[in-house]
C-alpha cells in the first residue's frame, strides 16, 4: 500500500465537538467521519483495525466451540411480542411499519431470534450449543456522543449458549468468561470484571468487563484490597449504624416555611441532621405510583429500584402528579400514615426511630417518626448508591469509585426466551426439557474506541501490534531521489514478502509532516529511508510506543524489523 494512493484524511486540529480522546484521535487520524449523530463511516484504516479485532474475537469464540451464524438485523414485531419486550423496551428500540403495514423493529439484540432458531433442537444429545454472530445492532440513543462509544448503529459479537440445566449454564458462562479474558488481554486492556445489573435482559446474574477511562460513562465501586468490584447499579458497601435516641417518640407536625430540600431542613432551626431525615421520592412504575424512602444523606440508585421492582418502565413522577396523589409538592412529602400508595424503603431505614420527614402538607414536616411503627412499608430493599470511601462489603477496606468503559457483558438468561418460544428437547428419560440460555456480548467498534482510549499519547494513537492498521510504515525522505526510492522499495518488498503489513509513505511532503502523520495514525514501527542514510548504508527504525530510534544496516533492516513485529504480535 502506498500512502499517496490511500485515503487517510488526517487533520491538524481536533474536531470542535469531540471530548473523548478516542473520538478526537479517530477523526484527526482519518479513521472515522460522522454521517449523523450516532452514525459513523469507518474509513480504510478503521476497517483494517476492525477486521483484526473481529479475527481475535472469532478465534477465541471458535476455541470454546462456538458456531458462527448470521441472523437478520430487521425483525417482525411478533418475535419481540412473544418475549414481551415489544412493550417493555422503551424508545431505544427502533420501530417502523413496512409497506404491508407490518410492525417491524431494527435489532438492538437477538435473544428472540436465536431462541426461535433453537426450536429445531429436538434431543438432549444436541446440547450444549454455543452460537454466535457479528451483526449490526441499532439503538435509538437519545444523546449519542463520544464518537464510537455511544452510537445508534454498531457491530456486536453476540453469542448464546443452550444447556440442559443450570450446571451446564455455569460451564458455558465460565467458558465465555475465560474467552473474554483472553480477548481483552490480546487487546492490551487492564481488565476489570464487575458484578452488574441484568437490566432489560433479565436472568439470574451478569458480569461486565470494564476498562478504566475518564471518557467512560459507567461508575464502578472497586476494592483495591480484596478485588471486589461492582457497577454502582448493583454495588454494596457497609456503613456504620446510626444510634437513635432511646425511648419512644410521638409523631409531631411542625411548620417549615420555605424548606424544600434535605439541606434546607438541616439549616432550619428545629430541623434535623441529614442522617436523621427520611428522603421521600415518588416514581411511576408503569401507571402505578410508588413512594421510595431513603435516609436523608443517601442517594437513590435508580437501576437498583428498577431491578428490585422488576420494572422496565420506570420514571420519576411529575410535580402535578405528586400533588394530585399526595396533596403536597416535593420537599414536603412523607409516607407517615399513607395507605393508598405502595411504599418501598431502603434497608438502612429499618429500625430507625426519632426521624423527621415531610408531612404531606406544604411547608410542614413531622418529627418523632418510628419508621417501622408509623410507615406501612411493603418492601425493604437495597436502594442506596454506594459512595467512595465507604467500607467494602467483603473486607471492610475503603472503596474507590472508578470511571470505566464497558467493553463486554455476559448474562445468565435462564429460560425466559426458551419458554416464550416453546423450545424443548427430549431428555434421556423421554420427558421434555426446556433448555436454559446464556447471552454474551462484545461491541466491536466500542472496543476499537476503547483501545484508543487506553493506547494513545499527545502525538496520537499508539496501536498494539495486533490491532494496528499497518504494522510498519516505510517513510521515504526525498522520494524523487532515485537511490532512495530504490532502497525504500527493496525494504517494502522484503517486508511484504516476510508477511509484514507495510505501508510506504511516498508522498511529496516534508519529512516532519510524514513523521507526524505516522505518529497520529499510530503505526507501531517506522522505517525511515533517506538520501543521507542510503549513502551510509543505513535506515532508521523508530518504535512508536517508546520513541526508541536505532540505525540499522539496510541489508539487515527487513530481517530485524520483521523479527520485532513477530515478537510484538
Amino acid at each position: 500500500m502506498r500512502w499517496s494512493q490511500a485515503f487517510i484524511p488526517t487533520l491538524r486540529d481536533d474536531p470542535a465537538e469531540a471530548e473523548a480522546a478516542s473520538h478526537r484521535l479517530l477523526v484527526r487520524a482519518g479513521y472515522i467521519r460522522q454521517l449523523a449523530a450516532g452514525h459513523y463511516t469507518l474509513l480504510g484504516p478503521a476497517v483494517r483495525v476492525r477486521r483484526k479485532l473481529i479475527r481475535i474475537i472469532r478465534e477465541e469464540m471458535d476455541a470454546i466451540g462456538g458456531q458462527e451464524f448470521l441472523l437478520p438485523a430487521m425483525h417482525p414485531a411478533e418475535v419481540w411480542q412473544a418475549s414481551g419486550r415489544w412493550s417493555s423496551v422503551g424508545d431505544e428500540l427502533f420501530r417502523f411499519t413496512d409497506r404491508r403495514g407490518a410492525d417491524t423493529a431494527l435489532a438492538m439484540t437477538h435473544e428472540e431470534v436465536f431462541a426461535s432458531v433453537a426450536r429445531e433442537l429436538s434431543s438432549y444429545r444436541q446440547l450444549p450449543q454455543v452460537w454466535y454472530q457479528f451483526q449490526t445492532k441499532f439503538r435509538d440513543e437519545p444523546r449519542p456522543k463520544a464518537g464510537l462509544l455511544r452510537v445508534r448503529e454498531f457491530t456486536m459479537k453476540d453469542s448464546y449458549s443452550f444447556d440442559l440445566d443450570e450446571a451446564g449454564l455455569d460451564v458455558a458462562f465460565e467458558a465465555h468468561r475465560r474467552a473474554y479474558r483472553r480477548i481483552f488481554g490480546r487487546l492490551g486492556f487492564d481488565l476489570l470484571e464487575v458484578d452488574a445489573s441484568v437490566g432489560m435482559m433479565g436472568g439470574s446474574g451478569s458480569v461486565e468487563f470494564m476498562v478504566r477511562s475518564e471518557s467512560g460513562e459507567d461508575l464502578v465501586a472497586v476494592c483495591a484490597s480484596c478485588g471486589y468490584a461492582a457497577n454502582l447499579e448493583t454495588a454494596r458497601s457497609t456503613i456504620p449504624a446510626t444510634d437513635d435516641p432511646a425511648g419512644d417518640a410521638t409523631v409531631e407536625r411542625f411548620p417549615t416555611p420555605g424548606v424544600r430540600t434535605i439541606a434546607d431542613l438541616v439549616a432550619f432551626e428545629g430541623g434535623a441532621p441529614a442522617d436523621r431525615q427520611v428522603k421521600t421520592l415518588v416514581y411511576l412504575v408503569g401507571n402505578e405510583p410508588v413512594m421510595v424512602l431513603l435516609r436523608g444523606d443517601h442517594d437513590l440508585q435508580e437501576q437498583k429500584l428498577a431491578d428490585a421492582l422488576g420494572a422496565a418502565d420506570l420514571r420519576p413522577a411529575h410535580d402535578e402528579e405528586i400533588v394530585e396523589l399526595l396533596g403536597a409538592h416535593p420537599g414536603s412529602l412523607g409516607a407517615v400514615g399513607v395507605t393508598h400508595v405502595r411504599v418501598v424503603a431502603d434497608r438502612e431505614l429499618r429500625g430507625r426511630r426519632h426521624m423527621t420527614t415531610g408531612a404531606n402538607l406544604d411547608d410542614h414536616h413531622v418529627r418523632g417518626v418510628d419508621v417501622e411503627r408509623d410507615i406501612e412499608v411493603s418492601s425493604w430493599l437495597d436502594l442506596r448508591e454506594v459512595r467512595a470511601g465507604e467500607p467494602c462489603p467483603e473486607c471492610g477496606e475503603p472503596l474507590s469509585i472508578d470511571r470505566t468503559i464497558e467493553i463486554g457483558h455476559i448474562f445468565k438468561l435462564g429460560r425466559t426466551y426458551t419458554e416464550a418460544f416453546d423450545v424443548a428437547v427430549l431428555g434421556p428419560d423421554g420427558g421434555e426439557i426446556v433448555p436454559i440460555m446464556g447471552s454474551y456480548g462484545i461491541g466491536v467498534e466500542r472496543n476499537l474506541a476503547a483501545a484508543v482510549e487506553v493506547h494513545h499519547d499527545e502525538a496520537g494513537i499508539v496501536w498494539p501490534m495486533n490491532l494496528a492498521p499497518w504494522e510498519v510504515v516505510v517513510t521515504i525522505v526525498r522520494p524523487d531521489d532515485e537511490a532512495t526510492a530504490a532502497a525504500a522499495a527493496e525494504v517494502v518488498d522484503g517486508l511484504a514478502a516476510a508477511g509484514i503489513e507495510v505501508i510506504s509513505d511516498d508522498r511529496d511532503e516534508r519529512p516532519g509532516v510524514k513523521f507526524a502523520d505516522a505518529e497520529l495514525v499510530g503505526i507501531p514501527v517506522r522505517v525511515t529511508v533517506g538520501p543521507r542514510g542510503v549513502a551510509g548504508g543505513q535506515a532508521e527504525v523508530t518504535v512508536r510506543a517508546t520513541g526508541e530510534r536505532t540505525d540499522v544496516p539496510l541489508a539487515d533492516v527487513v530481517e530485524e524489523v520483521a523479527a520485532r513485529v513477530r515478537a510484538a504480535r
